[in-house]
């Protein structure tokens, strides 16, 4: 059973990326994930947490905002590139479209 947030988080997304062409989504892991290239940009994740992808570089400074800490997939904790964002700090559109601005700006190098 798919949980209600991913689902509805997918949705926000979707609906901010308004179709673009370049944009692949599938379902990982028990999140939806949308692609770029090939590669993940972002996902949305059980509990409403949105999945970003950054230089490692940058993810150093973006740790220091609200409701962001490393992804935790299972036990085990993913690379510097790999950032959770919390659903209270993407609570609002304009959140989530800085963030997935955020993935897009670093798809190419992270």
């Amino acid at each position: 059973m798919v949980d209600a947030s991913v689902v509805e988080l997918a949705d926000r997304i979707r609906a901010l990326l308004g179709g673009a062409g370049e944009i692949e989504e599938r379902a990982m892991f028990g999140s939806r994930a949308f692609l770029s290239g090939g590669r993940i940009l972002v996902g949305a994740r059980k509990g409403g947490a949105l999945l970003v992808r950054v230089e490692a570089e940058r993810a150093a400074v973006l740790l220091t905002e609200r409701g962001v800490s490393r992804a935790v997939m299972g036990a085990r904790t993913m690379s510097d590139n790999w950032l959770d964002v919390s659903p209270e700090a993407i609570a609002d559109d304009a959140a989530l479209m800085q963030w997935i601005d955020v993935a897009r700006e670093d798809a190419g190098t992270a």
